[in-house]
């Protein structure tokens, strides 16, 4: 087995991709992203897209390539599979997994980062706008997480490894209120989950990147 994974340590689709391994403690190989050569140059011919993470499974022209940290998650299922199931086998306990993978995606990190991106000026989007879908986002994931330990799907699962950065890099950009106390003691719970807690620490030195400054004492 020869898997490495083109990533950043920063980076929250990273972190996401990245809890899969360390969760069942399958080896890889970091590449890392930092604009250093050959390691770019290399990255960038296999993935002209220039969206990362990428997962790489074998050596030389043969290799597979594995693009979007959902799919690489879904892949280490199939291929490599651990203790830790990341899609339920049930089809209706996958749905609801796969949909709420999709809402930390698209309802969490996509404002988030699009607010990041206004900040920046790489953006011209309704920053407001972007604030509120947070907002309604927050509201909905307080009432959803009411009753569950985890996301979605009655274990802990790809919704969770999506969960764990998408929330922490929102809350950085426009804070989660503190009374939706469901959604901070789910927050809590990601945070004591040894596999976040490893990827947490490995982007700690790049913290100082964060464009919008990272606060003290906010994991």
């Amino acid at each position: 087995m020869t898997l490495s994974l083109y990533a950043h340590p920063l980076s929250s689709y990273c972190q996401k991709a990245e809890m899969a391994f360390y969760e069942n403690d399958t080896p890889f190989d970091l590449k890392m992203l930092d604009g250093s050569e050959p390691v770019w140059s290399a990255f960038t011919s296999l993935w002209p897209i220039g969206k990362f993470p990428i997962l790489t499974d074998g050596d030389g022209p043969g290799a597979r390539v594995v693009t979007e940290a959902t799919i690489i998650i879904e892949y280490l299922d199939a291929r490599y599979p651990g203790a830790i199931r990341f899609i339920p086998d049930d089809k209706a306990a996958a749905v609801e997994v796969r949909q709420l993978d999709r809402f930390f995606d698209n309802y969490v990190n996509g404002p988030q980062q699009r607010i990041v991106g206004i900040a920046i000026q790489r953006d011209q989007g309704d920053e407001a706008k972007l604030r509120g879908q947070l907002e309604t986002a927050y509201r909905w994931l307080d009432a959803w997480l009411a009753d569950r330990e985890w996301a979605a799907g009655g274990a802990f699962s790809v919704a969770d490894c999506a969960a764990a950065p998408a929330l922490l890099y929102a809350d950085w950009t426009h804070a989660i209120p503190r009374e939706h106390a469901n959604l901070w003691a789910y927050r809590d719970r990601l945070l004591a989950r040894p596999s976040y807690a490893r990827a947490l620490d490995e982007a700690r030195p790049y913290r100082h990147m964060f464009p919008l400054g990272a606060p003290e004492g906010r994991d």
